[in-house]
């Protein structure tokens, strides 16, 4: 993939201190400053996909933050990154982009404390976020075993939302579910991932589920009827409203994946493109029932293949 092919520019990381980083598509950076402290940091911001300015604001806020808690940290504030047509500045929209993120972030109990901007023909919008938690207590890509539990916390289908939202042919509940779903804080599922012990965990973006899953370090029985979709959502999949990302996603996943008789539309749903998703959890067996954040999609396995069963 293209990120890949960048990823492949940066030099080695060689400073023992460097806990998470982003040459190995790890949610955050993470740096040890002591035993019992490591800084967290993270930065998001991409164009517009919902045609409310303030929505946009608090899905773009809510998507910076969700790397700090993918791996059990504690936000502390934001830098915000704005571009934006100096010519469009009367209309009043970026006000209402700026106000409905800095809600979100104020929910989230982190304070903006200053920012960059550009203009820009083509409106972009996000934040650095910085954090911190206990290196002990940092959650990865790589601590889960066979036979661990796999929960997701968010429906899928925020790819397929936002382009049927940009062509004007998303029915307006679906619309508002995808709205409500991108703008929840992850906040919870961090919380309560920690207190059940969690082995690995991601938040379930870019790459599609199919992607995160094999982010993980191993493999996966999915169930896919267990996998939980924004009500509608398959309608508009049967249309053939995928955002480009997601057929990006399928075309390199494709081959690494035991379908289970699946047909490409349902493929490409596991690999739809999702903007401020759940987090993807792996909870060890013993563990699981206490964890009562999303649903239950399947366990993780050893030898590294993704199968998918209806």
């Amino acid at each position: 993939m293209e990120l890949g092919q960048v990823l492949g520019a940066l030099p080695p990381i060689v400073d023992p201190n460097v806990l998470n980083s982003a040459a190995a598509r790890d949610d955050a950076a993470v740096y040890r400053l002591a035993p019992d402290r490591a800084l967290v940091a993270t930065v998001d911001f991409f164009t517009p996909i919902v045609d409310d300015p303030s929505a946009y604001g608090a899905i773009a806020a809510a998507n910076a933050v969700s790397d700090v808690y993918a791996v059990g940290a504690r936000p502390l504030f934001a830098l915000g990154i704005t571009a934006f047509p100096r010519a469009r500045l009367h209309t009043g929209l970026l006000e209402k982009i700026v106000a409905g993120g800095a809600a979100k972030l104020a929910e989230a109990e982190v304070t903006v404390v200053g920012g960059h901007s550009v203009d820009d023909a083509e409106p972009k919008f996000g934040y650095a976020v910085i954090g911190e938690v206990h290196p002990d207590r940092m959650v990865g890509h790589d601590g889960a075993a066979g036979g661990d539990v796999l929960f997701l916390t968010k429906p899928l289908g925020s790819g397929l939302a936002a382009t049927a939202i940009k062509r004007g042919l998303c029915p307006p509940a679906l619309e508002a579910a995808a709205i409500a779903v991108m703008t929840m804080l992850n906040r919870d599922a961090s919380e309560a991932m920690l207190e059940a012990g969690a082995t690995a965990a991601t938040d379930v973006t870019g790459y599609g589920l199919i992607g995160h899953l094999a982010n993980l370090r191993g493999g996966a029985d999915i169930d896919f009827a267990s996998v939980p979709f924004l009500q509608g959502v398959s309608g508009l999949a049967e249309r053939d409203l995928f955002p480009d990302g997601s057929r990006r996603n399928h075309s390199a996943y494709r081959d690494r994946v035991q379908w289970g008789g699946l047909g490409e539309t349902e493929q490409l749903m596991l690999c739809d493109a999702q903007t401020s998703g759940g987090l993807l959890v792996a909870i060890p067996q013993e563990r699981a029932k206490s964890f009562r954040q999303g649903e239950r999609i399947g366990v993780m396995r050893e030898d590294g293949v993704i199968r998918i069963r209806r």
